[in-house]
């Protein structure tokens, strides 16, 4: 992959996105390789959690305005770009079933920090950049920043970082945008050892609570711990915490 590393280490699938020279910003090439990634990770029976992240000191600057050819902006449909580029990405990332971390290494703006509400769970390095900055270039958020934003941290908070202010990492722990600060090593070893189908199931459940009533919640926490229940991690603790 040209604008992605990819390695796989101990059931730890790390995905870095590597265009230092434009901080890590998107173009067309690093939407394929991105798609390439997690696709792997998704398939690969080996990589228990996949954690995603930017190389040098920055996470993403968003898209790259810059790679669109001058002669290509008054007819560029930014419409059309989201539908074949963005728009699948999002939908891949959200419906893995592994645990997906998004280690935030420095700036995460625009689009880069879509992709990150993308996963399941924000670390972040204190001197990050947080910040969705689309109104600065007379765009809206976008990448399903308008979907996962309000979810994460309220609607108010959520317009607020779009209109271009930037969240410190405080700010980012106190609303609930990120869940940690740093390296997240601990949070990926952790994940790495949560009993399958249980993991998938508990986020399969939750995101489904948030747009269903009550009472299909119940049915659909039904159908998971039937599913829980006759795996071979849930029997194995059984028998553990039985033979103490």
């Amino acid at each position: 992959m040209e604008t992605v590393e990819y390695v796989v280490e101990s059931g730890i699938a790390t995905i870095q996105m590597n265009r230092p020279e434009v901080r890590n910003a998107i173009n067309e090439q690093m939407h394929k390789d991105l798609y390439h990634a997690f696709q792997e990770a998704r398939r690969d029976d080996e990589v228990q959690v996949i954690v995603l992240t930017g190389v040098d000191d920055a996470f993403s600057a968003g898209a790259d305005i810059k790679s669109i050819p001058v002669e290509e902006m008054d007819s560029f449909d930014h419409g059309t770009y989201l539908e074949e580029y963005y728009n699948p990405l999002i939908q891949l990332i959200d419906a893995i079933e592994k645990p997906i971390v998004a280690y935030i290494n420095g700036t995460a703006v625009g689009a880069g920090l879509s992709l990150a509400l993308a996963c399941d769970i924000r670390y972040a390095e204190e001197d990050a950049k947080l910040s969705l900055s689309f109104l600065g270039i007379g765009l809206t958020p976008d990448a399903g920043a308008s979907y996962f934003l309000p979810r994460l941290v309220g609607l108010g908070n959520a317009i607020a970082l779009g209109t271009g202010k930037s969240f410190t990492v405080q700010e980012a722990m106190q609303t609930g945008l990120i869940q940690g600060t740093g390296n997240p090593v601990n949070i990926v070893m952790q994940l790495r050892r949560a009993p399958m189908p249980a993991y998938s199931w508990m986020k399969k459940n939750m995101k489904y609570g948030m747009e269903h009533s009550l009472e299909d919640t119940l049915n659909q926490e039904i159908e998971g711990q039937r599913a829980a229940g006759q795996s071979e991690a849930h029997k194995k603790a059984v028998k553990s915490f039985l033979s103490k």
